[in-house]
């Protein structure tokens, strides 16, 4: 499944429309968010997760969607289940972020 991007005025409608929802936070300046880009891409490709929406959102320009996990380093990771905050991670290895979506089927 392709990575979706979306902003601080889809943001709500994505995790609306998807009942599980793996965002990845992330910054144009941010050389690590940049090169876990392939990793994520590769991730929402991944057949265990077909059933959850990989979301990238530049969090430097869409500030809301940033507050609603509480976002404090760059890249960070959080995961939704139908519209709440289950729980986040601020990491680079991929190890942390398949660690995270499992969440979603706790």
């Amino acid at each position: 499944m392709a990575v979706i991007k979306a902003t601080d005025n889809d943001f709500n409608d994505v995790l609306t429309a998807n009942p599980k929802v793996v965002v990845k936070y992330y910054a144009d300046w941010c050389g690590n968010c940049r090169l876990f880009s392939p990793k994520f891409k590769r991730m929402s490709d991944d057949e265990t997760f077909t059933n959850i929406a990989f979301v990238d959102v530049n969090a430097e320009t869409s500030p809301e969607a940033r507050k609603l996990a509480n976002v404090t380093n760059l890249p960070f990771f959080a995961v939704f289940k139908n519209g709440k905050l289950i729980d986040t991670v601020a990491a680079s290895k991929e190890d942390a972020v398949r660690e995270l979506i499992h969440k979603l089927d706790a």
